[in-house]
């Protein structure tokens, strides 16, 4: 698989025939190890063992209709009220990060409302935080540490207490 600009960790992977699978912890069991896999694992590992991210506080490549279509989210990190905190779009290492990406995660968010987005291929790694009542968003010079991260109902105090 391919170098990524994130720490090497240790991962069970198996065999089958011509096709490898690499053991989720989310999921709790063998997927398909392709290229954008290999890259969703290494930034859960990254998220839960650098950032301090809660493993049972994220979701993997759940399906939604949105507009009576259906679409599926790489990552979604939730806070500990169970409020939407991140959504995590992964790509292959080989995949250029374009606009595309970014509109494909903004999509995706519509429904979630999540505060975070986080657009990587492994190498480069975009994370931004996003005022969704004012449609700003700001890029993050990194991606902040879990315990950092304001929880949503902090953030819906806040906005009310503001009004």
């Amino acid at each position: 698989m391919e170098p990524l600009n994130l720490p090497t960790y240790l991962f069970r992977i198996k065999q089958d025939k011509e096709k490898k699978y690499i053991f989720d912890e989310i999921r709790r069991r063998f997927v398909l190890l392709t290229p954008e896999e290999w890259v969703r694992q290494h930034l859960v590992k990254y998220l839960v063992h650098a950032k301090n991210f809660p493993l049972l506080l994220m979701g993997i490549e759940k399906g939604f209709t949105q507009l009576r279509r259906k679409q599926r989210y790489d990552l979604l990190i939730y806070d500990r009220k169970g409020e939407p905190l991140m959504i995590v779009e992964c790509k292959a290492p080989t995949i250029v990060i374009n606009q595309n990406a970014f509109d494909q995660a903004t999509r995706y968010n519509v429904r979630h409302k999540a505060p975070y987005m986080l657009i990587t291929n492994g190498r480069n790694h975009y994370c931004c935080q996003l005022n969704l009542e004012n449609r700003q968003y700001k890029f993050l010079q990194e991606i902040p540490d879990y315990n950092d991260i304001p929880t949503a109902f902090a953030r819906y105090s806040t906005r009310m207490e503001r009004r």
